[in-house]
């Protein structure tokens, strides 16, 4: 445990922090795990109407920093991909 006073508020402040990006990481991962299903289930037009749900998500949590803006891109990049390369099937 913390001792010093700027210790104690660096130990909540990452607390609060932690619990505030799990939040958006947690809802990318159901997402994505949604649309990923919806694929291989062959539920195109579900998924479509998902995708722009998720892009939203990753572009907000990319600008507030819980992830990079290139993982961000790179998440929707290969999930448009796998929506256009199902769409062919």
């Amino acid at each position: 445990m913390p001792i010093k006073k700027s210790a104690k508020k660096a130990l909540r402040q990452n607390i609060k922090r932690r619990s505030h990006n799990l939040v958006y990481k947690v809802k990318i991962k159901e997402l994505i795990k949604k649309f990923r299903n919806l694929i291989v289930e062959k539920k195109i037009n579900e998924a479509k109407k998902l995708l722009p749900q998720i892009q939203k998500i990753l572009d907000k949590s990319a600008k507030i920093g819980v992830i990079k803006k290139n993982t961000a891109s790179r998440r929707k990049s290969r999930l448009t991909q796998l929506l256009k390369k199902s769409e062919k099937k």
